[in-house]
C-alpha cells in the first residue's frame, strides 16, 4: 500500500509539472510532448566528439559488430521460421510465454520480468547504451548529431540520439551500416560483460552441504505429510544427519510401508513429520528401500552449471532463466529473482544477491534488446542494415530500382511471422472451443 501511495504521488507530481510546462510553454526549445511522454532534448552533443579521436578503434569495433549483427539477424530469421513451424505443430494456448503481454519486454507487464529497481535500472541503462552506440559511431563516421535526450513517463523510460538527416542520407555503405549496427553491438557486448562478471562473482559463493530438500514428488509420502520444500533435514528416526549421504545410509535400512519420523528446519522453525514410505517411482527403479518422495537441492551442481556457462551457448541459456518452460522450475532462477534457495549459500558480502540480480537483468535485457533489434525488419536496426546492404549490392549491378522491393518484402515477411506467433494461439483456442 505504501508503494502504491508513492507511485500515485509521483504520477501526480509528474502530471502537475507536465501541465505547467505545456500551458506556459516553458523550455519549449528543449521539451517536446508525445502524448503523456515528455522528451527532454539537449543540443549540447560535444560529448560524442570526444570519441572521434579513437576513430580507428571504433571503426574496427563497428565492423566486428556488423559481422555479429548479420549472424544474429540470419539466426533470428531461421528461429522465427522454426518458431512458426512449432506453433503450427503444437497449437499452444494463449497462456504463459504465449500470452500477448509476455511478448513485450516491459517490467511488470511481462509476467516473467519483475518490476524491481534492479530491473528498471537495467532497462534504462540498456536503452542508453543502445542509443549512445549510435551517437558515438555517428561522430566517428562524420555524421553530425543534432540532439540527445531522455524520454520520461513519471520515470525515465528511454533515451534517444538524433543524427543530422542530411549527413545520414549522404553517408553510404559500411560507414552507414556500422552506425546502424552500433547500438546492437553495444547491447550484446555489454550484456556479455554483465553475464561474465556475474559468473565470476558467483565463483565466490560457497554452498551449504546439509541435506536440503529441493522439492517433493506429487502424491508421495513427503507431500502427503506436508513436508515443505527448501527445508533442511536434521534427523531421521531420531538419528541426527548432516549430509544427503547420511540420510541415504539410514534410508537403505527401510522398506516400503515403514513409518519414518523426519525432523526438519524450515525458515528457522523446527518441525517433525511422520511419513509412511512407499516404493520408488517407475522412473527410479532398482531400489528396495523405502521412498520418502523428496529430491535434494544440490547447490554445488548449480554453481558448476553457472561456472560452465562462459560461452555464447551458455549466455543464450541464461536467456531462458526467467521462463519455466519445463514446468519443473529453473534452478538458475537464483540469478534473477529472490528465491528460498539463496539461504543455502554463503555469500562474500552483504547485498551480494542484489548485485547478482542487477548484473543478470542488465545482461539479459541488453542481449534480448540486441537480438530483437537485429531482426531484418524496418524500422529495426537490422532492417536498416538490410536496406543499406541491399541498396549497395544492387547498385553495383544496376538493379537499384529493385532494392526497395526486396527490403519491403523481407520486412513484411518478418512482420507477418511475428504477428502470426502472437495471434495463432488465440485462433487455435477459438477453433478448439
Amino acid at each position: 500500500m505504501d508503494w502504491l501511495l508513492v507511485l500515485l504521488l509521483l504520477i501526480a507530481i509528474y502530471a502537475s509539472i507536465a501541465a505547467v510546462i505545456r500551458i506556459r510553454g516553458i523550455f519549449s526549445d528543449h521539451i517536446v510532448f508525445y502524448g503523456p511522454i515528455m522528451a527532454i532534448k539537449s543540443m549540447k552533443v560535444g560529448f560524442f566528439d570526444r570519441f572521434a579521436r579513437f576513430s580507428s578503434f571504433f571503426r574496427l569495433y563497428g565492423s566486428f559488430g556488423v559481422v555479429m549483427v548479420v549472424i544474429i539477424s540470419v539466426g533470428m530469421t531461421v528461429l522465427l521460421f522454426l518458431s512458426l513451424q512449432y506453433t503450427f505443430a503444437v497449437r499452444p494456448p494463449p497462456t504463459g510465454i504465449y500470452a500477448p503481454q509476455n511478448i513485450l519486454l516491459i517490467p511488470g507487464i511481462n509476467e516473467y520480468i519483475p518490476s524491481t529497481i534492479a530491473v528498471w535500472l537495467a532497462f534504462v541503462i540498456t536503452i542508453a547504451i543502445h542509443e549512445f552506440g549510435h551517437g558515438i559511431l555517428s561522430r566517428v563516421e562524420n555524421i553530425a548529431v543534432k540532439s540527445v535526450g531522455a524520454l520520461l513517463l513519471v520515470v525515465p523510460i528511454g533515451f534517444f540520439v538524433e543524427p543530422d538527416e542530411e549527413d545520414l542520407n549522404r553517408t553510404r555503405g559500411m560507414r552507414k551500416i556500422r552506425m546502424f549496427g552500433a547500438g546492437i553491438t553495444n547491447n550484446i557486448v555489454i550484456g556479455g560483460i554483465c553475464f561474465l562478471v556475474m559468473i565470476l562473482l558467483m565463483g565466490l559463493v560457497v554452498p551449504v552441504t546439509g541435506p536440503v530438500i529441493g522439492g517433493v514428488y506429487q502424491n508421495f509420502s513427503a507431500e502427503q505429510a506436508g513436508v515443505p520444500a527448501y527445508s533442511v533435514i536434521q534427523a531421521v528416526n531420531g538419528t541426527p544427519v548432516q549430509t544427503p549421504a547420511e540420510v541415504s545410509a539410514l534410508m537403505n535400512a527401510t522398506r516400503p510401508g515403514d513409518t519414518l519420523t523426519l525432523n526438519v528446519l524450515h525458515d528457522g522453525v523446527p518441525a517433525t513429520y511422520t511419513l509412511t514410505l512407499t516404493t520408488w517411482p517407475d522412473g527410479l527403479p532398482g531400489r528396495e528401500s523405502g521412498f520418502m518422495g523428496i529430491s535434494y537441492y544440490d547447490g554445488q551442481l548449480i554453481l558448476d552449471t553457472i561456472g560452465d556457462s562462459i560461452s555464447p551457448v551458455g549466455f543464450l541459456r541464461f536467456l531462458t532463466v526467467p521462463f519455466d518452460i519445463t514446468g519443473f522450475g529453473n534452478p538458475l532462477r537464483i540469478l534473477a529473482l529472490e528465491t528460498p534457495a539463496q539461504q543455502f549459500y554463503i555469500v562474500p558480502f552483504a547485498g551480494f544477491w542484489g548485485i547478482i540480480h542487477f548484473l543478470f537483468w542488465c545482461g539479459w535485457i541488453n542481449i534480448s534488446v540486441g537480438i530483437f533489434n537485429a531482426i531484418p525488419m524496418v524500422p529495426l536496426d537490422g532492417g536498416y542494415i538490410l536496406k543499406e546492404g541491399v541498396e549497395r549490392a544492387f547498385e553495383r549491378r544496376g538493379w537499384l530500382r529493385f532494392a526497395p522491393v526486396v527490403t519491403s518484402a523481407v520486412s513484411t515477411l518478418m512482420v507477418v511471422i511475428l504477428l502470426s506467433l502472437i495471434m495463432l494461439p488465440y485462433l487455435f483456442s477459438i477453433t478448439t472451443m
